[in-house]
């Protein structure tokens, strides 16, 4: 079995964050989302990977995830020039794939727990598609799948404006080589683009079998600023233990579950955990509050920072509360004598504000 990761499209919900790197990219507790999910593929026995690049961030999700020896797999690079949808990505990806089975995954998905039973599920009833499903609030937003009273998929829409059923795909399936055979009989919908959701929907009409698996765990789907402070959040709560491998001076206190980098410098501040702080970052005279990451080399300097995410190069000094506020690289912020209280920001990359 192989897989697909899809790492393409244009993430404009995410802009300005993600103006010149990959929203795939975009630290989640100091680790790039893709990488949770290149992890999870590899848990569950997958060895030879798929990603689909776009030409705009391509060359970035290349140096940054490399020939996937670091999961101790093989990934190789399918270039789509234009977000023409998922199934033009399966499309696009015929040649990598072949006759095999494989898993496709959305390289923005952050889900709980793993993968490798669903891997196992599929290899034992041995369905055409195997489709992940999570009820949710406003399923207008996601392809819905609708099922009959014994649970059996009958239908799938992608974004409709009623909707029949509560039950997103959540961008986790599993395929037989027969989807090929739908998307080449597919057209594209309203939006221009090859959606998954027609061809599954055209594997039902082909008469082959498609089994479903409701998911109850979470599932962050990272597409705005709200979306990734929360992921943050909750990755940082589940996962963060504490490992102080940075330098700490006595006026310092760390509390609860901290994680600070190598080459960090920890002076006169309060760390309220859970926080992670990369390697060589600054902290003096500062509290960081609860669900915090701090990037790589990022200096902060008589601040206040919590529920945020600040990437690396950043440079914080004089602001009395920062929260709920994304930075890009290389972004300053520094505060004149008359500033306000409290502050959210949306900052891309290299920004400088003064307040």
């Amino acid at each position: 079995m192989k897989a697909l990761v899809l790492a393409g499209g244009k993430g404009t919900r995410l802009k300005p964050l993600n103006n010149t790197i990959a929203k795939h990219l975009l630290p989640v507790a100091n680790k790039p989302i893709i990488f949770y999910v290149l992890e999870q593929i590899r848990e569950a026995g997958i060895t030879d990977i798929g990603v689909i690049i776009a030409p705009e961030t391509g060359n970035g999700l290349k140096d940054a995830v490399g020939n996937g020896s670091r999961w101790d797999a093989q990934v190789s690079y399918i270039l789509q020039r234009e977000p023409l949808g998922l199934a033009h990505a399966v499309k696009i990806a015929q040649d990598f794939l072949g006759i095999e089975p494989f898993l496709m995954f959305l390289g923005d998905n952050l889900i709980e727990g793993s993968v490798k039973y669903l891997v196992q599920e599929f290899n034992h009833y041995s369905p055409d598609a195997l489709i992940l499903l999570k009820e949710v609030s406003d399923p207008r937003r996601f392809g819905v799948a609708e099922l009959d009273a014994s649970s059996k998929v009958i239908h799938l829409v992608e974004k409709p404006k009623k909707t029949k059923s509560k039950l997103a795909l959540m961008g986790v399936y599993l395929f037989t080589p027969e989807i090929h055979k739908a998307v080449s009989q597919i057209k594209p919908s309203w939006r221009g683009e090859l959606e998954i959701t027609d061809a599954i929907q055209k594997l039902l009409e082909m008469g082959r079998e498609v089994r479903s698996h409701i998911f109850t765990g979470w599932w962050l789907d990272i597409g705005k600023k709200d979306d990734l402070l929360e992921a943050n959040r909750v990755v940082l709560d589940k996962f963060l233990k504490r490992n102080i491998q940075g330098e700490v001076d006595s006026e310092s206190q760390i509390i609860g579950r901290v994680e600070i980098g190598g080459g960090t410098k920890i002076e006169k501040t309060v760390v309220r955990g859970p926080v992670s702080i990369a390697e060589n970052c600054k902290i003096k005279n500062s509290f960081i509050g609860p669900f915090t990451s701090i990037g790589a080399s990022s200096i902060i300097e008589g601040s206040s920072v919590e529920f945020s995410l600040i990437l690396e190069n950043c440079y914080i000094e004089n602001i009395k509360r920062l929260e709920e506020s994304p930075t890009s690289r290389g972004t300053e912020i520094k505060k004149q004598p008359e500033g306000f209280t409290t502050m959210k920001l949306l900052l891309g990359d290299a920004a400088q504000v003064e307040l």
